[in-house]
């Protein structure tokens, strides 16, 4: 690439004519995949119709991350930055992937959780140039017409929401898509999935929120939530259509509320190649902090003992992949049975309560276990007397109640716990179960904890502690990225098991004496590259992927892990992708 120095000042050089069909002047501009702005080289402005259309300066991709960094920075607040990250994503996707890729500790709480969610909230109202697909019951019968519309034929990856669950904000109706598209951008981000394999999908079934139907500038599906047989029916022609349309995606279900997200998963992952992140990949995250934790805890996995506070869709995934690991650690089935215990909104579960769902039946307490741990489940029986009477080493908040670890139950944790595990998950930051701060002094500095929203490291008595984000990201890119270098038919416990099982080992003992559970974010695409490896070998190991050697697999999980760069001289090269072949 040419420098300042070496490029003569008006100088006119000898034009070959690019082909017909690379975009030129303006058009190539406006085309965000294959736009550089300021880092198209001397030869090739004269070569595509730029000269006089950007300032004289060519600059290094480098230098135009700085800037674009300069300019992000002198925003007010992260809800700017999102909408700056957007419009840069909208002008010049190679150097919003470079920036995300290269700074992703800084700008991953922007692009996602918790800016995201506020940014889904504003949706109608911020929305300038959309991404995605937006399908409707309307279109019921045209879906594969939608997703060819996509204008990607060869689409290998697809984040769907019907946007009823969206982080800790509930319905969000049309705005949901801000969850897929900012998934997405950290599959590219953390695994190098390139964005031209990805579709985002937002499937606007209606929604109840009343803010949203009286506002009379919403631009989603303005009607009631579909349910019942309607719904199934939809949900099934979208994946009819995937089939059709794009037979080898891996398809992620994305914030569906939980009785939704556990059918639908149950119903489809033998089907087509797909996976639930808020029910798996939470779980595996999840899971490979407990896994770390037992590095500063000690003992066996199998002589855990966990107490859930909130029993939707991720508290019950936690607890089923947690339990199938154990049984795998060689438990026996009463010790995986007492393992766990939970508490939802209407108190602690046990065989004979009214209104316990049919996802949570497994993990109900039998009435003589109840009698073992001296439990009334009666007005008495709060958080803080299930911990005296359990004594977990591990405390995991899933409940989107902000304050539910009170400092009593913090207290009987950790006198029950030489270094109690406290998992305050909920997000986004205003809806955490405590604040690390709180917990931290509570147990006299003992406990280990992660939040599911970033917080800042926490001194105390003189020693810093850092809280690591049990962040999805960890498991969710390396999953996917080794599930298409094997053409995965299935995603499997066993492959998730894998996954945090990795996770676990890539935190360093510097960051576990430290307090972390999880890696630093600046580690992602090692991680990524780790998971996708294991992943990759379970699916070959469990005969659902290709057949492929430890060395063949590791080389295809680097051919596949694209590196945000400006590629040749002709701007059509910039969008070229890699196949999964």
């Amino acid at each position: 690439m040419k420098t300042v120095a070496d490029r003569p000042n008006g100088s006119v050089q000898a034009q070959q004519p690019a082909p017909s069909d690379t975009p030129r002047g303006q058009e190539l501009l406006a085309n965000p995949q294959l736009n550089k702005d300021a880092a198209f080289t001397d030869q090739e402005r004269a070569d595509h119709g730029l000269r006089g259309l950007l300032p004289w300066r060519a600059l290094t991709i480098p230098e135009q991350v700085a800037l674009e960094l300069e300019h992000l920075r002198h925003k007010g607040d992260d809800l700017e930055r999102y909408i700056g990250l957007t419009a840069l994503h909208d002008r010049n996707e190679t150097l919003f992937y470079r920036m995300l890729t290269d700074h992703l500790e800084e700008l991953a709480p922007i692009v996602y959780t918790p800016t995201v969610g506020y940014a889904c909230r504003d949706f109608s109202h911020m929305l300038r140039r959309p991404h995605g697909l937006w399908i409707t019951p309307d279109d019921m019968d045209r879906i594969p017409e939608l997703l060819r519309n996509a204008g990607r034929p060869d689409v290998r990856l697809i984040v769907a929401t019907d946007n009823e669950r969206i982080l800790g904000l509930g319905d969000q109706g049309a705005g949901g898509m801000g969850i897929p598209v900012g998934k997405l951008a950290l599959y590219t981000a953390g695994a190098g999935i390139r964005p031209t394999l990805t579709l985002a999908v937002s499937l606007d079934c209606g929604t109840d929120n009343v803010d949203l139907l009286g506002d009379g500038l919403y631009l989603g599906y303005p009607k009631p939530r579909l349910r019942g047989a309607a719904y199934d029916r939809f949900i099934e022609a979208f994946v009819v259509a995937v089939e059709d349309v794009f037979p080898h995606a891996l398809l992620q279900w994305e914030d569906f509320k939980q009785h939704n997200a556990i059918r639908l998963l149950d119903r489809y992952r033998k089907r087509i190649p797909c996976f639930n992140d808020d029910v798996q990949g939470t779980a595996a995250v999840v899971l490979g902090g407990i896994l770390a934790a037992l590095g500063e805890t000690g003992g066996t996995l199998g002589e855990q003992r966990a107490v859930f506070v909130g029993a939707g869709a991720a508290g019950v995934g936690i607890a089923r992949l947690l339990q199938v690991a154990m049984r795998g650690s060689g438990a026996s089935e009463e010790t995986v049975q007492r393992a766990v215990v939970m508490i939802d909104s209407r108190g602690l579960i046990f065989e004979g309560r009214d209104q316990v769902e049919d996802d949570k039946l497994p993990f109900a307490l039998r009435r003589e276990e109840l009698a073992r741990l001296g439990l009334d489940p009666g007005p008495s029986c709060d958080l803080e007397r299930v911990i005296r009477q359990v004594a977990p080493t591990v405390l995991v908040g899933t409940s989107g109640r902000a304050g539910v670890f009170t400092e009593a139950a913090i207290r009987a944790m950790a006198g029950g716990a030489r270094r109690p595990v406290v998992l305050v998950l909920s997000n986004p930051t205003s809806s955490s179960e405590a604040v690390p701060a709180d917990v931290l002094a509570w147990s006299g500095g003992r406990a280990l904890v992660a939040t599911g929203s970033p917080f800042p490291p926490v001194v105390v008595e003189g020693r810093q502690h850092v809280i690591a984000q049990a962040n999805n990201v960890f498991v969710f890119p390396g999953v996917g990225l080794g599930a298409l270098v094997a053409h995965a038919q299935e995603l499997t416990d066993g492959m998730f098991l894998a996954a945090a099982s990795s996770l676990a080992e890539m935190v360093t003992a510097e960051r576990l004496a430290a307090g972390a559970l999880y890696p630093a974010l600046t580690d992602l695409r090692a991680v990524s590259r780790r998971i996708g490896i294991v992943v990759a070998r379970a699916a070959r190991d469990q005969g659902l992927g290709r057949l492929a050697t430890d060395e063949q697999i590791e080389d295809a999980v680097d051919a596949n892990m694209w590196d945000p760069a400006y590629e040749g001289s002709d701007p059509g090269t910039g969008a070229s992708s890699t196949s999964f072949s």
